[in-house]
């Protein structure tokens, strides 16, 4: 999945280059002495209709009455020379760095043909090192695939599958405003089965009108299918999108949405499948190795409408987000010109931000790691971490490892909001 979005939105009315390099390399208050891996975010913003509930940069194709017919080629075409022209102006940032892991999201990126991801591969390909055996994971939806189309993904060079289910209740889903039904999410997952090693099922809780049977029932389903990998999210009300403006009705409390996250918990664990992430339970050896770049305080370029980067450099930390609108960016990037907004991650946010990733992962992080992902002394983040063991929110296992403990996962935002930089 994409990582949520810490920038502000757009304001400049165009784009704007990528500084020259000397730019970035500039002396500054951080002191790195390594680089963090890499990692490629690729944004195909079009889907056949806009969820209710989604507040992602998704659009709904001018062109959407089926998904054969969803995308214009020539739409296509332009945006694909769009996405390399965006990729050949970042190149000077990242030159030299391999690549550990490529996420093509969205939007519905399985609205592309596998002949359209093929060439969008061959592309990275042809610019970037990646390391061998480079995971590649490709989000698609169940009512946009075609028999045979997930395989041609895989012959195109995709490695891993998400695929976004959602729910198995017909009734739920229309509530949801998705395009499919229960019958083409089971054969969604059928064939990823038999076309990948790896996939995923993205599966939400807490939908309007679901009591606690029904969506037993639907995490059943879920674990019947034998998933490697498992995202399960609680549906939440965000800004800017339908369901903020017309909140659908029945809306399960929180008492029931944490009876649902138990079950959630309880199921998986005996189901064989390990909560490693907030939001992520998987098989031995299925961790998605791109969403734990994230939370491990990685990098990662991100092209295409919308994404959003974060690189490391010698003396700072940058934070990219590429314009939003489709067409405004496609114009801007074959101009070499596709970025937003671009600016430092000050000193004084950086425990935050850190801490906002690192503390979503199970195992907790190596107080070694803090250091050499920010660059910062232990002592700035030493009083939050004694503070936090003492509430019960953190402990150490052994000396220089830090982690949730189960309360701490239980009130996650309380305990990364303690990072917090003191107001002045």
């Amino acid at each position: 999945m994409p990582l949520p979005s810490i920038v502000g939105a757009e304001s400049a009315a165009s784009g704007q280059r990528p500084a020259d390099i000397q730019h970035y390399l500039r002396p500054g208050i951080l002191q790195l002495h390594e680089l963090p891996p890499l990692a490629l975010y690729i944004h195909l913003p079009w889907c056949v209709r806009k969820c209710p509930y989604c507040d992602f940069n998704s659009h709904a194709s001018p062109r959407a009455q089926t998904p054969a017919s969803a995308l214009d080629p020539a739409l296509i075409g332009r945006y694909l020379q769009a996405l390399e022209a965006d990729l050949d102006a970042a190149l000077p940032l990242i030159w030299g760095r391999q690549v550990i892991s490529i996420f093509i999201g969205g939007g519905t990126p399985s609205l592309f043909s596998a002949a359209h991801i093929d060439r969008l591969l061959a592309s990275v390909r042809a610019r970037l090192r990646l390391l061998p055996g480079c995971e590649i994971t490709l989000e698609a939806n169940p009512g946009t695939f075609e028999t045979d189309r997930f395989a041609a993904y895989r012959a195109a060079g995709v490695t891993r599958l998400s695929i976004g289910v959602q729910s198995f209740d017909d009734t739920l889903l229309q509530r949801l405003g998705r395009i499919h039904n229960r019958a083409q999410a089971l054969a969604a997952v059928e064939e990823a089965r038999d076309a990948f090693e790896t996939f995923n099922l993205d599966l939400m809780y807490a939908l309007p009108g679901q009591d606690m049977a029904a969506f037993a029932q639907d995490l059943h389903t879920a674990l019947a299918l034998q998933p490697p990998h498992l995202s399960v999210y609680h549906l939440t009300i965000e800004a800017n999108t339908y369901f903020a403006k017309y909140p659908p009705p029945a809306l399960p409390d929180d008492d029931l949405a944490y009876d649902m996250l138990d079950a959630i918990t309880a199921a998986t664990a005996a189901a064989g499948l390990e909560r490693y992430e907030v939001s992520a339970y998987a098989r031995g050896g299925h961790t998605c190795q791109h969403n734990l770049n994230y939370w491990q305080f990685g990098d990662y370029l991100g092209i295409g409408a919308g994404a959003h980067s974060k690189l490391s450099f010698a003396h700072r930390i940058v934070r990219q987000v590429r314009l939003r609108d489709p067409q405004r960016y496609t114009t801007a990037a074959l101009q070499g010109a596709p970025i937003a907004q671009e600016s430092d991650i000050p000193r004084r946010e950086l425990p935050f931000e850190y801490m906002l990733c690192a503390l979503r992962l199970r195992q907790g992080f190596a107080l070694q790691d803090f250091h050499a992902r920010t660059g910062l002394p232990l002592s700035s983040v030493q009083p939050a971490i004694e503070q936090a063991i003492a509430r019960g929110l953190l402990e150490q296992p052994h000396p220089g490892h830090i982690r949730p403990t189960a309360r701490g996962f239980d009130f996650l935002s309380d305990l990364q909001q303690s990072f917090l930089p003191e107001e002045t």
